[in-house]
């Protein structure tokens, strides 16, 4: 058995797609063996600032003959080569192939792995795990995609408590490397979506009238579908569009929130990503840019911001709706001391309130006096120097609430995954 790990093939600039270059491996590899998985594609730390989009390595499992394993590695290698767009600096591709199996080496891999999608690694870390191992690896330029590969194999040597799947069709690449407009038809589109949900999700943001499932830069992509296993290919064999050259089935973590960690407001720090509980500190308040901002403080007695961006579009209004006193979980990333929101989940609401014009003892109720001068009642001269507090109802439901599917993250989890009470985005 044979354990193939990839990352940082592609560019922002230049397009390219390392999870083509799988799709392309899983055809060219079926000489040398026989496949004993679906490819991985795991998305790591989406926070880290050299990702293209979403952040992805793959890894391959295949069984091989010994007296095959060189040549099968030398056809990777080449194809690695020849995919990478290595014009870019940024471009810097990492390979390994794990043969071994060593109980150490599964602890290590595990925990390499668990810090790749939750913390910031440093090429030295995956260096050091190499050599330790005596790993076979190979890296383009600085090897930094070394960081992706080790931990994708890592992945695919212990396995994951959760997972999903995506199938991406793939587009020709004389359309793609042409820049030629995706023909997809979009009608078709939304009909998949609203004939498989709640078995495939993130297709359409029905809310915003959005198709999210098709991507818009130079890649050789044409449209990935996420789900299970059922509905993705449900979803497939809907849609009408140009010709697809070939299309792959992923095994993922995508839809999983394996990047966020529990924690409290004192330990956070930027780059990562965090579920923190805590109350409301002050009304939300909207800002320059349609951004909604409101602070949390929790049991540590530390405040930190949390934030709804002009992009989670119809989420700010949920966010808006909160008041000092409410008890909520948030889950998002930490950027400038502050936790960009991906989900949020109110526990308790606080009592509400409003401040009205005092009731006179006649029973009719007061006019203001002028600024500054209280309330007085315009039959009996009555006079009152504070308004009367009322309470009113919460025009929001407990439960948790989610980014709409256009702001969503690869790697979080979708409500419409999660039991209890949810209000899923559609």
């Amino acid at each position: 058995m044979m354990i193939i790990g990839i990352d940082d093939t592609d560019s922002q600039t230049e397009g390219g797609c390392t999870t083509y270059l799988a799709a392309v491996l899983m055809e060219k590899l079926q000489e040398y063996g026989d496949f004993v998985d679906y490819p991985l594609l795991i998305r790591l730390n989406p926070n880290i600032k050299y990702k293209t989009r979403g952040n992805g390595a793959i890894a391959l499992r295949i069984e091989i003959e010994v007296g095959r394993l060189e040549k099968a590695k030398e056809m990777v290698l080449d194809e690695v080569a020849g995919q990478s767009r290595l014009s870019d600096e940024n471009t810097n591709p990492g390979v390994v192939f794990l043969n071994g199996t060593s109980g150490d080496l599964k602890y290590d891999l595990k925990s390499f792995s668990r810090r790749a999608i939750q913390d910031i690694l440093k090429i030295e870390d995956a260096k050091h795990l190499i050599n330790a191992h005596k790993i076979d690896s190979y890296e383009f330029k600085n090897g930094r995609g070394l960081i992706g590969a080790l931990a994708a194999a890592g992945i695919a040597l212990n396995g994951t408590p959760d997972h999903t799947f995506e199938l991406i069709a793939y587009r020709y690449l004389s359309r793609a490397s042409t820049g030629t407009p995706r023909d997809i038809d979009t009608a078709t589109v939304r009909e998949a979506d609203l004939r498989t949900y709640p078995r495939t999700w993130d297709t359409v943001d029905i809310a915003n009238k959005k198709v999210v499932c098709v991507p818009h830069g130079n890649d050789p992509v044409l449209f990935g579908i996420r789900g299970e296993m059922d509905g993705v290919l449900d979803a497939f064999n809907r849609i009408k569009s140009e010709p697809v050259e070939r299309a792959v089935v992923f095994r993922t973590n995508q839809g999983t929130d394996m990047h966020l960690i529990r924690s409290t407001v004192d330990q956070v720090k930027d780059g990562c990503s965090y579920i923190l509980k805590g109350l409301v500190c002050d009304q939300p308040r909207t800002i320059h840019g349609g951004h909604v901002i409101f602070r949390i403080t929790d049991e540590t007695g530390e405040t930190i911001d949390c934030a709804a961006f002009e992009p989670t579009k119809n989420f700010r209004d949920i966010v808006r709706r909160l008041i000092a006193g409410d008890s909520v979980i948030v889950c998002g990333s930490a950027s400038n001391g502050t936790i960009k929101l991906e989900k949020i989940k109110i526990e308790h609401l606080a009592a509400g309130y409003e401040f009205v014009n005092p009731v006179c003892a006649c029973g009719r109720r007061m006019k203001s006096a002028g600024a500054g001068q209280g309330y007085r009642c315009k039959r009996c001269g009555n006079r009152s120097s504070v308004p009367d507090r009322v309470s009113i109802e919460r025009d929001l439901d407990t439960g948790w609430y989610e980014v709409p599917p256009c702001a969503r993250r690869h790697i979080a989890k979708p409500l419409v995954r999660c039991r209890g009470a949810v209000h899923p985005s559609r």
